[in-house]
């Protein structure tokens, strides 16, 4: 009678509680796919940049996406792991295109030239893309990773924009890509806490406080 009971009382604990995976949105799903995507793209736009840019400002901007977006990239494949999304194996065909199109400057000062730019561009629409996930998202979890990339992603967009390398604008960030915990360089202390796309490795001292698994409040620099 008494194994009936307990079988009856963990159906009913299981039957209550819904699936993490149900709890993911469309949006959701197609965030983080899409973020995955673009840390690959930069990945590869990085390491290209360290081999055939012409100036030290951009080869050293290259080096900080390859760091950054690769650890923010281990944290998003262990959330889609968590969450049950399948990944895209490589880019986008736009994101194989835009890279060839750069890549054919290789060698020229317009590389530099062509590089900055797509980045700029490129790190814009991710700005689009994170801003629009914290609008109509409705997974707790996938919204607060994009919180923690959102100013990792604003500091590279500085770097980048207009076309114009900002190297200086790099901060430093320590511990992204483990758990999705940062901590911000230049005196900015880290809040504690604990949930990440971000390893964001998108880093900057904003002067923002940083988001980390689990919390949701994050003042993001734009």
């Amino acid at each position: 009678m008494a194994s009936i009971a307990t079988l009856v009382v963990a159906v009913s604990v299981t039957s209550a509680a819904p699936s993490v995976a149900a709890s993911v949105s469309d949006q959701d799903a197609m965030f983080v796919k899409a973020a995955h995507q673009g840390n690959l793209a930069e990945i590869a736009a990085g390491h290209d940049a360290r081999k055939n840019a012409t100036t030290a400002c951009v080869k050293k901007v290259g080096g900080v996406l390859v760091r950054d977006h690769g650890k923010l990239d281990a944290d998003v494949k262990t959330l889609a792991d968590k969450l049950g999304i399948m990944l895209p194996a490589e880019p986008t065909r736009e994101q194989h295109q835009e890279l060839a199109a750069v890549q054919a400057k290789a060698g020229t000062s317009a590389y530099d030239t062509a590089w900055l730019k797509t980045q700029d561009a490129a790190h814009t629409k991710t700005l689009a893309m994170i801003d629009h996930e914290l609008r109509a998202g409705r997974n707790d979890e996938v919204k607060a990773a994009a919180r923690a990339a959102r100013p990792v992603v604003a500091m590279h967009l500085d770097m980048v924009r207009g076309g114009t390398c900002h190297a200086e604008k790099e901060a430093g960030m320590v511990k992204a890509g483990s758990g999705g915990q940062f901590a911000a360089a230049a005196g900015v202390s880290p809040v504690a806490g604990a949930v990440g796309l971000a390893g964001g490795g998108l880093l900057a001292g904003f002067g923002a406080a940083w988001l980390i698994r689990g919390r949701r409040r994050c003042a993001p620099d734009s």
